[in-house]
């Protein structure tokens, strides 16, 4: 797929505006976030910090310290988020948003700060996940967190699909 034809109606140009990726592990929420980001849009993304942190895969490290910096991360990345916000800086989120609150909480602040929000659903099966892992977890960066099937499996049981949420859905293969 040609870059352009990536969400090409998201210039970047529209202060205030904040792309929400919602999916699961694999399914082109980076890849998304990081044309948005070409176009001027300040990406955050909570891999990117956990690796800034850690200084490897966060798949890598003892799953208590791995939640905790997760955690943290998160605290991070909505401390960022605030203040994008407030400088009506478009913005693009690269996080799963696997459920529904977490989703709705996000929402509920950018319409807080006035301004408005896309949440651009990337939704692929299993199997389309599984290849693209595979082939994702040869790599070794902040984009790359390995992920096991048993976790995939794990996540996609417990994703909370949007329904009726104003959701963009755009189907990977």
């Amino acid at each position: 797929m040609d870059e352009a034809d990536l969400l090409p109606d998201l210039v970047g140009t529209e202060h205030g505006l904040v792309v929400m990726m919602c999916g699961l592990p694999g399914s082109g929420k980076s890849t998304y976030a990081r044309a948005l980001e070409r176009r001027g849009y300040s990406r955050l993304s909570i891999d990117e910090i956990v690796w800034i942190w850690a200084g490897r895969d966060g798949a890598e490290l003892d799953p208590a310290e791995y939640e905790h910096l997760k955690s943290t991360a998160e605290q991070q990345l909505w401390d960022d988020l605030i203040r994008l916000l407030e400088a009506k800086v478009p913005t693009v989120i690269d996080y799963s948003f696997w459920n529904r609150a977490t989703r709705d909480r996000y929402k509920a602040v950018i319409e807080s700060h006035g301004c408005r929000w896309e949440l651009v659903r990337l939704k692929a099966d299993l199997e389309t996940l599984r290849r693209r892992l595979a082939i994702r977890n040869q790599r070794n960066d902040a984009n790359s967190v390995t992920v096991s099937d048993e976790l995939l499996e794990r996540y996609f049981a417990n994703f909370q699909e949007p329904a009726g949420e104003g959701e963009r859905v755009i189907l990977q293969e």
